[in-house]
């Protein structure tokens, strides 16, 4: 009875994902905000009618949805793209990573917040939402030096981001009671390092057998078994040895698009598969939605969220100065890394469990500050790239004349 019911709900939410995506393109709003509200309408934050497997954004679907827009965004990373933008995507993911963590950071001391919370929380503050921006920069059909740069920047960021956390996690261990937290510092700076370096070493100890083996009983591009058995050995690996299953995709993904010269279309298999697993994560993330947090983050959350909201601005525009964009281009580029998802959580789990005494407040901020971001964030990456395709379209029309 029970697995009968849950195949009745998979077929309704596949079904209501096709109708929502029409919707989308009809009114312009982007179709991950559609089924983060349709999470939340048909899960238990109003009606409750969705089986217990689709009531929280957690487990087989999430790991596996997430592994496979990190292994897309690291196919991103091709070798002419690098050639040409990579200097801008190097410059501008870290600028905005150390910009969010500085500014957040700061503002909210300035507000009377603790230092080592409000260290903290400009940490969380650096991750955004490499699912929605991906998402939104598909379903808006951009192909221009815009949208591939955002598609990079969002490759990499949260590798700086975690490595900027780790950090923030030192600093605000050894600002907490030293007889507390002796040693915390080390062990927060170990932790973020293993995390880091070891999805690194999984995702290339991955991706060059298959970078190799791939691709060679279909000519040209892996089948579609080839192309889940790389991704779930990744985020299965990942999972097993406790490193980001995110890294350990995305270095996965920019190893074989670099070394597999045979391949004409290494990743073209898994997008015919991909928009299921994301369908069933954006819904689960609408119905673990816990409406009562929203209550609680008082005037620290507001401040965080507009700190985030103007450090990402800010964080653009310097970047955009730094690599060579015009100011324009810069601030877009900010609008379009507004979104932010599960890597935050992750990271305030992990604060929280290093830095109990401010656990409560942590948790109730990232995670009402990540609903506020997931519904309202995909609405400003589409208006950036509207916008900017738009000015590259006047700038063509203008040079042709």
């Amino acid at each position: 009875m029970e697995q009968g019911t849950l195949l009745v709900a998979l077929g309704i939410l596949f079904l209501a994902g096709l109708a929502l995506d029409a919707v989308g393109r009809i009114v312009h709003i982007p179709r991950v905000t559609l089924l983060i509200l349709l999470g939340a309408l048909l899960g238990p934050p109003v009606l409750d009618m969705l089986p217990a497997p689709l009531a929280t954004a957690d487990g087989i679907y999430a790991d596996a949805a997430l592994t496979m827009v990190a292994f897309l965004l690291g196919g991103s990373l091709k070798p002419e793209t690098l050639r040409a933008q990579g200097r801008e995507i190097l410059v501008v993911s870290l600028t905005v990573v150390i910009v969010s963590v500085a500014l957040v950071a700061g503002g909210l001391y300035l507000a009377g917040v603790p230092a080592a919370l409000a260290i903290l929380l400009g940490g969380i503050s650096s991750a955004t939402a490499p699912a929605a921006t991906l998402d939104v920069i598909r379903q808006s059909g951009s192909t221009g030096r815009f949208a591939r740069n955002i598609l990079g920047i969002v490759a990499i960021d949260d590798a700086w981001g975690l490595l900027a956390f780790s950090g923030a996690l030192t600093l605000a261990g050894t600002m907490a009671a030293a007889g507390m937290l002796s040693g915390a510092g080390a062990g927060t700076l170990a932790h973020g390092a293993i995390e880091v370096g070891g999805a690194i070493v999984l995702g290339a100890a991955i991706g060059l057998p298959a970078s190799y083996l791939t691709g060679r009983l279909k000519k040209g591009e892996p089948t579609l078994l080839e192309a889940l058995g790389v991704v779930f050995l990744c985020a299965g690996l990942a999972l097993y040895f406790e490193v980001s299953f995110l890294l350990t995709g995305m270095v996965c993904g920019a190893v074989v698009v670099n070394l597999a010269r045979h391949h004409d279309q290494p990743f073209h298999e898994i997008e015919r598969i991909e928009w299921p697993f994301l369908l069933l994560f954006f819904v689960m993330a609408g119905a673990s939605l816990n409406v009562s947090m929203l209550e609680q983050i008082g005037g620290i959350g507001l401040a965080y969220v507009g700190l985030r909201i103007v450090a990402r601005m800010i964080g653009g525009l310097a970047g955009g100065a730094l690599a060579g964009l015009p100011p324009r281009e810069g601030a877009l580029t900010g609008l379009a890394l507004m979104p932010q998802a599960g890597v935050a959580i992750g990271m305030a789990l992990v604060a929280s469990e290093r830095l109990p005494q401010y656990a409560p407040q942590i948790l109730a901020i990232t995670i009402a500050s990540t609903i506020i971001f997931e519904i309202i964030g995909p609405f400003f990456t589409q208006f950036a790239i509207a916008k900017a395709d738009r000015d590259a379209a006047v700038g063509s029309s203008g040079s042709a004349r």
